[in-house]
C-alpha cells in the first residue's frame, strides 16, 4: 500500500475542514508570530483587537446583574482575554462583564 491512503487528518478548527497533518504543520510554521496570539473575531468574521468598539447583535440577559443588554447597544473600548470566544468590556452599571465574541459586531 502507497502513502495516498495512510495520511493522518487533523481538524482545522478555523476552516472547519478535516486537513492533512502535513498541512497541518505547515500552517502552523508558516504563522510563527500568531503562534501566541488569539484570534478573536467578531460574528460577522470582523478581527478584534484591544480598544475596539462594538455593538451586541442579539438582546442578552446579564447574570447576577438582573439587567438586559438591548441590541444595538455600544460596548466601547473592549479587551481581549487570551480566549478566542471571550471579550471583557466595560459597561456603566456592570463591572467585570464578559461577553462572547459571537453576540458581538464590530463598528
Amino acid at each position: 500500500m502507497g502513502a495516498t491512503g495512510d495520511d493522518d487528518f487533523v481538524f482545522d478548527e478555523a476552516t472547519g475542514e478535516w486537513i492533512s497533518a502535513a498541512d497541518a504543520a505547515a500552517k502552523t510554521t508558516a504563522a510563527p508570530a500568531a503562534s501566541g496570539a488569539v484570534e478573536v473575531r467578531d460574528s460577522v468574521g470582523n478581527l478584534l483587537a484591544d480598544g475596539d468598539s462594538v455593538t451586541l447583535i442579539k438582546d442578552l440577559k446579564v447574570k447576577g446583574a438582573g439587567q438586559t443588554l438591548k441590541r444595538g447597544t455600544v460596548i466601547r473600548s473592549i479587551r481581549l482575554t487570551g480566549d478566542d470566544q471571550e471579550v471583557d468590556c466595560r459597561y456603566e452599571a456592570i463591572k467585570g462583564l464578559v461577553l462572547r465574541a459571537e453576540f458581538l459586531r464590530k463598528l
